[in-house]
């Protein structure tokens, strides 16, 4: 990265967002805070810049809105003069059977998880076209690459992201700008508690290996500094994803029995 590049986090008063806000300012970056609360991203915008000297924005967006997001950009460039990394982490989760989850919440979660980082990016590479640099940060997650019962809503809004990086990577060949998807496992934060459940059976908890939001942020920081395509933040996973595709009917019935047992 260049000396203090100026980086936009989205969702970045807490949990993961929070924390690659602080794996930046540590590394002497430029922080442009956003996220719903605007107490919460002044506190930490405050903490920022009296632990590490660095320059901080704190910015209220809510990424379903253009308008706001537009806003957030414009600010960041009025104030740097340039945006040399964006990180789309905002979003949120939902669970229940397919059939149980309303129409109205699975709209409400593309908007968030899929248009909203639709419109950051739109916003930001024009900016970044300009300079013939830049580095986009697409936080996604495993189950974007293989779903499981009671995570439909959820696992369709990251396959979604998993489908626009890889053409927005394609489609920035000879710009100087590049993109990463970034996919975590579960992850100790206020995700699964905040996340609603539509059915009364299924209680939304961590699946599989449970890593720390301070792991994802060095692990997005990383993706930056050497920029990779895909970064997957538990191998086996990877190795789990090849099984899958060489093997669909073992993850079939892999996912089959992992229902019956919840239904029993």
């Amino acid at each position: 990265m260049p000396a203090a590049p100026v980086v936009i986090i989205t969702g970045a008063s807490s949990g993961i967002g929070r924390a690659t806000a602080v794996r930046f300012a540590r590394e002497g970056a430029s922080v442009v805070l956003a996220a719903r609360s605007q107490e919460r991203l002044q506190r930490l915008a405050e903490r920022l810049e009296e632990r590490f000297g660095v320059e901080t924005l704190a910015i209220r967006c809510d990424v379903r809105r253009r308008e706001e997001v537009e806003a957030l950009v414009e600010a960041a460039m009025a104030n740097f003069g340039r945006i040399d990394v964006l990180v789309n982490n905002a979003g949120f989760g939902l669970y229940g059977r397919i059939e149980d989850t309303p129409e109205e919440a699975f709209r409400d979660l593309l908007e968030t998880n899929v248009l909203g980082t639709h419109q950051a990016i739109r916003a930001v590479l024009p900016h970044m076209r300009r300079q013939r640099s830049g580095h986009i940060v697409n936080v996604g997650s495993v189950v974007g690459k293989r779903s499981w019962p009671y995570h439909g809503a959820y696992a369709a809004s990251k396959f979604a992201l998993t489908g626009l990086t890889q053409a927005l990577r394609g489609e920035l060949a000879g710009s100087g700008v590049s993109v990463s998807l970034v996919l975590p496992a579960s992850t100790d934060t206020e995700f699964f508690a905040n996340a609603p459940s539509y059915s009364s059976e299924y209680v939304p908890a961590p699946l599989g290996p449970v890593q720390t939001p301070g792991q994802v942020a060095r692990a997005i920081v990383r993706s930056v500094q050497r920029p990779s395509a895909e970064v997957h933040l538990q191998p086996l996973m990877r190795i789990a994803n090849v099984l899958a595709e060489v093997f669909p009917g073992l993850t079939a019935w892999a996912s089959e029995l992992h229902y019956r047992w919840l239904q029993r």
